[in-house]
This record gives C-alpha cells, structure tokens and sequence, in this order.
C-alpha cells in the first residue's frame, strides 16, 4: 500500500472547475509524489483554526511535502512588509507553521519546498530577505545550478556535487533558523537546501516538482521522501 503523503492545501478564493472557493494542491507535486510511489492527499485547514488537531491528524500519514506559495506575513519574523512583498494569506501562513510544528513534534519524514523551506526556517527563529535584487544568477522563473555540500544527507540522495534547479522565488533564507543547517547554496550565496539535525526534514529553496519526470536528481528527492515514509509507518524509523 502506497504510504499517505500530505500536502498542505493553498487557499484560492477561485477555482475555475468550482463554483466557489477551492483548497488546491500542484497538479505537478501529486503527480511527483505518485511517480515516487506515495499517495498524495490535500491536507484541509478548517475556517475555525486551520491548525486545530494537527498532530492528531498528521499521525495518520507517513509523510509531509510542505509546498511553494505566496509570500508569508513578515511580522511573522519581526519585519514590516517591504514595496515587493505579497500581501499575505493569513490562512496559509496559519496552517503551514501548525504543520511544522506537528512534523517536528511527531518526526514525520517531510521534504519541505520553496516557501516551505522559508516557513520551517522562520517557525525556527529564524528570517528572511523579503526580495532579492537582479544579480548574476536569477531566481525567478529560471534552471540554475546549486552546489551541493559534500558529506551532507543532500548529497548522499542527489548523488553530485553541482545539481541544475527549477527556481521561482524572490525571497529567500537571511538568518538560519535554530537546529537547521545548510547544505546546498547557489553561486550568488543564495541558501538552496537545509537539514534540520533531527534527520527528518529535509528542505530545498527550488522546485523539484517541476522537472521530476526529467531530472534525475529532483526524482531522488521524491524517492527518498517515500522511502522514508514507508519506514516511518511500518517500523517507526524516524530518520
């Protein structure tokens, strides 16, 4: 049996296959999570408190992928919005810390993504850099290389040093969060990857889900996330 991979939901106030609003999740990380062998599911965050029961309800699955999304409320870090933040979605930002504090608590297998990587390293204290200026690599809506630190579980997974990235972003990692270490930087020192040291969470400031059918090592991302979960519910491997 495939293990339960939950995906947190976004938001959307429409839907063109819904009359109403809709909790959506990529197409492209449901398809990546299949491919890998898991089987996806949009995690719900109810209206009353999108976090209510977290740890109850994520104890039924076998792993997290925390995804991309808009901008997070920068009070969450202790900053003012600066002109190029996003206005935030209050809801998601809600749900997305429960969930990290659910997968930390529990020790869920969880690849987190682009804005989930933003969201775990600010749930750990630490900050972001709202908007990063034009500069030789560009981040938005481009395939760069990311340089991958040697002896890190990153690298044990993607098997090279240099890896090629789908990026679509315009803020990233400033200060690190608390028990998080990074282990994959682009040329400009753009933090690309961190580990959290409990061996769980593993989470990537690109895309994988877009070039998972094509590119070797964004494959092996997914995999390992499925291998992990598959341990995690039938012998409590935590790591």
């Amino acid at each position: 049996m495939r293990p339960l991979i939950a995906v947190p939901g976004r938001r959307s106030p429409q839907v063109g296959v819904l009359r109403f609003s809709g909790t959506i999740m990529a197409e492209a990380i449901a398809e990546a999570v299949w491919a890998a062998g898991g089987e996806p599911l949009a995690l719900h965050g109810p209206d009353a408190d999108p976090a209510a029961d977290l740890v109850a309800r994520l104890g039924r699955f076998g792993g997290v992928v925390m995804p991309g999304g808009g901008d997070m409320d920068p009070a969450r870090f202790g900053q003012s919005a600066a002109p190029e933040s996003e206005p935030p979605m209050t809801h998601d930002d809600d749900l997305d810390f429960g969930v990290v504090d659910a997968v930390l608590t529990l020790g869920i297998p969880t690849l987190a993504i682009c804005r989930g990587m933003q969201v775990l390293n600010v749930a750990l204290g630490g900050t972001l850099i709202q908007h990063l200026e034009p500069g030789p690599v560009v981040h938005r809506g481009a395939v760069h290389d990311v340089a991958v630190d040697a002896g890190s579980r990153l690298a044990a997974i993607v098997g090279a040093p240099t890896v090629p990235v789908s990026s679509y972003h315009h803020q990233a990692i400033d200060t690190v969060g608390r028990d998080l270490v990074v282990t994959a930087r682009a040329a400009d020192g753009c933090i690309e990857a961190l580990e959290h040291t409990a061996g769980t969470v593993l989470a990537v400031q690109w895309h994988p889900e877009d070039l998972h059918a094509t590119s070797p090592t964004d494959t092996a991302l997914f995999v390992d996330l499925i291998e992990r979960a598959e341990k995690y519910v039938t012998d409590g491997d935590r790591t």
